[in-house]
């Protein structure tokens, strides 16, 4: 942290550490409440793999591994096949733009899940760790693709800040998208609380390569 004056922070780098403080012991917090679950979870799907250090002789009983057989069953009668968007208008009145704005909606929705993977292998990982772990968690991000609208910009536009408008910038928007990430049990985190509801803040962990790092966060961090 850089220090100023007579080693006094700045209002905005000691709003930075309270906030760094908050959220460091959300993450604490959470780790202790629920580390006896994911070691449980753990050791449900050592079951689940049959991997649990018995070596069975010749002349040992034969075993079935219930477990697998069941989830096996049950995931596929849970999610067998991909949705089919249905985006309709809540009032059925007189309106054409309506009307093509949610067939738009629909079509764009139904070639997102038919064309591009990350859906059915979200989902169907995460049917997964709901009957081993009892929850299953995926993530969904908004992606816009930005490029420069003029000579002279890097050809992946620039970044956006909180000190720049985005008016602005000479960019343009090349395409979006949506894609579902599939969330680890272990790479995922909330603030404790009772319900849902109450829930204020979640997480998840992210592996990058090097590369990735310095684009997302600049080389001072990457």
């Amino acid at each position: 942290m850089a220090i100023e004056g007579k080693g006094r922070p700045t209002k905005a780098q000691a709003d930075a550490k309270r906030l760094y403080l908050s959220w460091m012991k959300s993450i604490a917090d959470y780790t202790r409440e629920f580390k006896e679950w994911e070691s449980r979870v753990e050791k449900i799907t050592k079951r689940y793999r049959d991997d649990r250090g018995i070596h069975v002789s010749s002349n040992s009983r034969s075993r079935f591994n219930i477990l697998y057989s069941n989830v096996q069953t049950l995931i596929p009668a849970t999610f067998s096949r991909l949705p089919q968007p249905d985006v309709s208008r809540r009032f059925r009145d007189n309106d054409p733009v309506g009307r093509v704005a949610s067939l738009i909606l629909e079509r764009a929705l139904d070639f997102e899940i038919q064309h591009y993977p990350d859906y059915r292998a979200t989902m169907k990982q995460s049917v997964q760790d709901r009957f081993l772990g009892a929850r299953g968690t995926c993530w969904s991000r908004y992606e816009p693709h930005i490029r420069a609208a003029q000579q002279g910009l890097p050809e992946d536009g620039v970044e956006v800040t909180e000190d720049v408008d985005e008016g602005d910038l000479d960019e343009e928007l090349e395409y979006e998208c949506a894609p579902i990430d599939y969330v680890h049990y272990r790479d995922f985190g909330h603030s404790v609380a009772r319900t849902w509801e109450e829930v204020q803040r979640v997480w998840r962990r992210v592996f990058m390569t090097r590369e990735a790092c310095i684009e997302r966060f600049g080389d001072d961090v990457g």
